[in-house]
C-alpha cells in the first residue's frame, strides 16, 4: 500500500491508509495503547485497542515492546477524534488512526533521556554530545525549520534586487582580512588556510554578474568561548555593483526586513511556541558610531567615546532604545574608525578618520556588517601596503580591481546569530546543527 504523509491523514477520514514514521511517545491505558508517531508533514495519534490484539500484525509487536524511536509502518483506518478529545496544538488534532497493522522497520535502544516531554530539559553540553539524538526533538527540529525559512526568505529578498548565486571556496590562499586568526591547512607540500570569509571572492565577481549572494561557511580561529561565537559560521553575504553608500543601507535595511517577514509569515505557530514577540520593524534608525556612543553616555551613563566600537552591553541597549522610540528591533551603526576595519573598506572622503561602514544590530546583538569598498586600484594597493600586508599574496584579487572595478559594497549576515535572536535562544550553539568552537568538533576535544 502506497504511503500517506501523516499530514494528509486529514483528507482521508474514514479511509484506511499506510504511514510510516518515528514512535515519539508511548502511553499505556489499561488495555488501550497510544503511540504519538511522526513523519516530516505531522505528529498523529495511533490507538491499538484490545479490539485490534487479535491481528496478527499488531499482537506481534505489542509482544515487543514498540518503545520511542522505533521507525515503524503502521496501516490502519483514520477516525475522527470525539469533540472532547480533539487536540487543537497541533493539526492533525481532530483525527486519530485504529492501527489494523504494525511493521517495524527499525528498533531504537533504550533512551539515554526522556524525549517526551514539550521542551528537552537539558544542560548545553548533554544536548550537544547526543545530537544525532536530541535533534529528533520536535522543538529543537523547529530551530532547524525557522533556520531554513531565514535562509530561503534571505535568497527571495536578494533574487529580487537581481543578485546572482554564486559557490566560493573555502580553502584559500591567504588570509583574507590580515591577522592570525585563521586556520592553517597542509595542502600538499603548500601551505592553505580555511576562509575567514566569501569576501574577495564575490568582489571579483562584481565585473562579470554585477550583483551576486552567497550562502558559504567562515572560519575564524578566535580564542573566544562566548554565548555569540562559533569558530565555523555561515555567512549569508551580498555584494552590489554601480552603488553608492546611502543606496547600500536602504538595501541591505530592505533584505533584513524582507527576510525575517518572510521567515515570520512561514513560522508563525513556531514563534508563537517558543514565546517570541513579532518582529518590529517601524523605521529603522541610523546612527554613526560617535552618534550612537553619545547615545549611550546620555541615555544609559556609560561614557565609551574613544572606543572603536560597540561593546555588546552598547548594542543591547541601542536595540532597547530603537524600540522604545522608533518600535524597531533593528538599528543600522555606520561610519566605524577606518584602521579597525579590513583594508578593503571606504574611508569616508569628508573624513577619512572613519569609513563607509556599517553594522546591522537585531535584538541587542550585531547580526550583519559591511561597507562600501575601495573600487580604485592604486588605492587598494596602498590600503594592503598601510595594514602590513604583501600585495602580491592578494595578486588574483587584485587582478579584478587593475581591469576596472565600478563603485561597489555589500554586507554579510551571521545566520546562526540571525536565528539565535530570532528566538531568543540562550547559546548560539543552540542555532548550530553541528556547532564547532574551541572544545568540540563533533564531540568534546577534551575526551
Amino acid at each position: 500500500m502506497e504511503r500517506t504523509l501523516i499530514l494528509d491523514c486529514n483528507e482521508k477520514i474514514d479511509q484506511t491508509v499506510h504511514i510510516c514514521g518515528f514512535v515519539q511517545v508511548r502511553r499505556d491505558h489499561g488495555k488501550i495503547v497510544f503511540l504519538d508517531i511522526a513523519d516530516r508533514s505531522a505528529v498523529i495519534q495511533v490507538v491499538i485497542s484490545s479490539d485490534a490484539i487479535h491481528l496478527e500484525g499488531v499482537k506481534a509487536h505489542l509482544r515487543g515492546d514498540i518503545r520511542p524511536q522505533d521507525v515503524v509502518c503502521i496501516t490502519g483506518k483514520v477516525n475522527k477524534r470525539p469533540e472532547h478529545l480533539i487536540n487543537k496544538n497541533i493539526p492533525t488534532g481532530g483525527i486519530e488512526i485504529f492501527a489494523e497493522s504494525i511493521e517495524v522497520l527499525s528498533k531504537a535502544s533504550e533512551l539515554p533521556f526522556d524525549m517526551g516531554g514539550k521542551d528537552l530539559d537539558l544542560q548545553l553540553p548533554t544536548l550537544l554530545d547526543y545530537r544525532s539524538l536530541t535533534l529528533r526533538h520536535p522543538k529543537i527540529k523547529s530551530i532547524f525549520k525557522v533556520q531554513s525559512a531565514i535562509l530561503e526568505g534571505f535568497r527571495k529578498a536578494v533574487k529580487e534586487i537581481g543578485c546572482t548565486e554564486i559557490v566560493v571556496p573555502t580553502i584559500v590562499a591567504g588570509s583574507t582580512e590580515g591577522g592570525a586568526e585563521v586556520f592553517k591547512v597542509d595542502y600538499f607540500e603548500h601551505k592553505a588556510y580555511l576562509s575567514q570569509s566569501p569576501q574577495l571572492y564575490k568582489q571579483m565577481l562584481i565585473p562579470v554578474l554585477e550583483r551576486v549572494f552567497t550562502i558559504a561557511k567562515a572560519y575564524r580561529a578566535e580564542p573566544s568561548v562566548t554565548t555569540r561565537h562559533l569558530t565555523e559560521v555561515t555567512q549569508m553575504d551580498v555584494e552590489i555593483g554601480f552603488t553608492n553608500f546611502e543606496e547600500l543601507l536602504d538595501i541591505l535595511e530592505n533584505t533584513a526586513t524582507n527576510m525575517l517577514e518572510f521567515c515570520q509569515k512561514e513560522c508563525e505557530d513556531i514563534l508563537s511556541e517558543f514565546g517570541v514577540e513579532k518582529i518590529s520593524i517601524g523605521k529603522i534608525p541610523r546612527l554613526t558610531l560617535r552618534e550612537a556612543q553619545e547615545l549611550i553616555l546620555k541615555e544609559f551613563g556609560r561614557d565609551n567615546r574613544k572606543e572603536k566600537d560597540l561593546t555588546p552591553q552598547d548594542e543591547i541597549d541601542l536595540c532597547k532604545w530603537a524600540k522604545e522610540k522608533h518600535d524597531s528591533d533593528f538599528v543600522t551603526v555606520t561610519h566605524f574608525p577606518t584602521n579597525a576595519k579590513p583594508f578593503y573598506t571606504m574611508p569616508d572622503p569628508k573624513n577619512p578618520e572613519y569609513s563607509l561602514s556599517y553594522d546591522l544590530l537585531f535584538r541587542g546583538v550585531e547580526v550583519m556588517s559591511g561597507s562600501q569598498r575601495i573600487n580604485d586600484y592604486g588605492q587598494l594597493v596602498d590600503s594592503i601596503k598601510g595594514r602590513g600586508m604583501d600585495p602580491d599574496s592578494f595578486e588574483m584579487y587584485l587582478q579584478a580591481f587593475k581591469y576596472g572595478m565600478p563603485p561597489e559594497g555589500g554586507f554579510s549576515f551571521g545566520l546562526e546569530r540571525v536565528t539565535m535572536h530570532v528566538l531568543n535562544l540562550a547559546n548560539i550553539r543552540e542555532a548550530s546543527l553541528f556547532p564547532r568552537d574551541m572544545e568540540r568538533v563533533d564531540t568534546r576535544l577534551s575526551k
